[in-house]
This record gives structure tokens, sequence and C-alpha cells, in this order.
């Protein structure tokens, strides 16, 4: 999974740039996410799904992570999770 910076630092590599053709953008965003991880991936659209912020807070009984933000029921463990649990911005 990747933080926020770190998301935006691999997703740079697919921004529009003249003379460079998106299977070698692809490439480098491929490339920049397995050095900061470590982990092989060969989709670039995986990279879209590997985002922290898509997800929610560990769940206070698995340990999950949520799988939304504002989740109210634990994906993994089906526990239902109580409101004060959530980090609300």
């Amino acid at each position: 999974m990747l933080s926020e910076e770190e998301y935006q630092f691999v997703m740079s590599f697919l921004a529009a740039e003249s003379g460079v053709p998106f299977s070698d953008r692809q490439t480098q965003a491929l490339e920049a996410y397995r050095q900061i991880t470590g982990e092989h991936e060969s989709k670039f659209t995986v990279l879209y799904h590997h985002r922290l912020a898509l997800y929610g807070p560990p769940c206070s009984f698995c340990h999950k992570p949520l799988r939304t933000p504002r989740a109210s029921l634990c994906g993994t463990c089906m526990k239902r999770i109580p409101v004060s649990a959530h980090h609300l911005n």
C-alpha cells in the first residue's frame, strides 16, 4: 500500500509528457512502485487500488484495514464498527 505522497509520486509517471510513449510511462510507474514497496506488479491499473487513502482505519477487532474510511462493518471479521472508531476529518 502507498501513502498519499508515495501514490502521487508513482502516478506522476503516468502524467502526459510529449514524446514519451504511454507504455514507457506505465513501466516507469511500475518500477517506482516496486522500488517503494519491494513488490512486483505487471499491470499498472492495480496501482490505482494500492492507495491507503481508499481504505479506512484498522478494525478495532481484527486490525485489518476497513474497506472504506466510513465502513460500519469490517469486511474481514464481519464485526460492527462503532462510529467513534472512525477518524473523521
